[in-house]
């Protein structure tokens, strides 16, 4: 068997194993947000960890595993949240492309990085899921924002956690070789 055959078969070996772990990661917080965390709310509010997910794999493999692993984690949320319009989808995929961009080109990855995003993400995923009820339902924005606060903090506690899988999955993708030249 030549090198680059053996390079091949090394190669897609460890894609495929790498791939299935991002999906057995993914279905696994999938699992735990919508039948674990509901039974364990906090002042009624129960955490989100998908985006968390998703802002990890970007600050630790770049934007691509991040808008793949978005797009998947986004259609998860949309599923879990009983509204599939798309929202999610659309916000994580984005989420892993740009803090993916900037984990290849400014931003240092680091715990302090990959917490001070998740903490950005899930911000904006409180806002997207406030936004109909202080838009359209005109419900007052003090008892919301309390709310998207509380979630948002709640949240960021299960970021430790999560961190060790997803530094470890880092880790085993920078293993990939990308080229042909690199062993």
């Amino acid at each position: 068997m030549t090198g680059l055959k053996r390079w091949t078969l090394k190669t897609r070996w460890t894609l495929t194993v790498s791939i299935f772990l991002h999906a057995l990661l993914l279905m696994t917080v999938y699992l735990l947000q919508g039948m674990v965390f509901p039974y364990l709310k906090l002042f009624g509010i129960v955490p989100l960890l998908l985006p968390i997910v998703c802002t990890g794999v970007a600050v630790y493999q770049g934007r691509v595993a991040g808008g793949i692993v978005g797009i998947f984690a986004g259609m998860l949320c949309d599923i879990s949240f009983n509204e599939p319009t798309g929202v999610f989808t659309v916000l994580l995929t984005l989420t892993g492309l740009l803090i993916g961009l900037l984990a290849d080109t400014v931003m240092a990855r680091g715990i302090a990085s990959y917490l001070i995003c998740c903490a950005a993400v899930l911000t904006v995923c409180a806002f997207v899921q406030m936004f109909p009820l202080l838009f359209l339902e005109k419900v007052p924005s003090a008892p919301l924002m309390t709310m998207a606060f509380r979630q948002t903090v709640y949240s960021l506690f299960y970021a430790f956690p999560i961190w060790f899988f997803i530094r470890g999955l880092g880790i085993r993708a920078q293993s990939i070789p990308t080229s042909v030249g690199t062993w």
